[in-house]
């Protein structure tokens, strides 16, 4: 007990960790990007942060299912298979964020999503019955291409 009222007694000689200067400046930080946000909002300023539009140079509307953390199989929207991958990769990784968000929009069923590929070099899939869209040129080119084969296999 002696040993922490000793602790307790004893000025501190270490300074702060933070400089108080820091913390203000954090703070004003913060606070401007509330003040820029809130003006945007509250003048009805368009967003700026969208995709360039561009014209539909391809498109087509799959069926991804999951059979495992890693395997998908995917058909086209008569139900034909495309493609069946013990290791779907980047595919896996888009069926687990389509499914997510139907899980969220609480969708019911497996419904097509849109594989679109635009004339700027966007790709993008779409999922009409959730709402959610993935940029997927963003994921590199190695992504990108293996979501083009599907795009071209008949």
């Amino acid at each position: 007990m002696s040993y922490m009222k000793t602790l307790a007694d004893r000025p501190s000689t270490e300074r702060e960790m933070i400089p108080r200067t820091l913390l203000w400046a954090m703070f004003a930080l913060a606070l401007s990007a509330l003040a820029i946000t809130s003006f945007a909002v509250l003048t009805g300023r368009p967003p700026v942060g969208h995709p360039a539009p561009g014209k539909v140079v391809a498109e087509r509307e799959i069926i991804l299912e999951g059979r495992s953390a890693q395997a998908v199989t995917v058909y086209d929207a008569q139900g034909t298979l495309i493609a069946d991958m013990d290791h779907g990769g980047f595919i896996t990784v888009i069926q687990n964020a389509i499914q997510r968000a139907r899980t969220v929009a609480r969708v019911e069923g497996n419904p097509p999503v849109r594989i679109v590929k635009y004339d700027n070099g966007r790709l993008v899939a779409e999922d009409p019955a959730s709402g959610a869209s993935i940029e997927l040129y963003a994921f590199g080119n190695d992504n990108k291409a293996a979501v083009e084969r599907l795009l071209d296999q008949p």
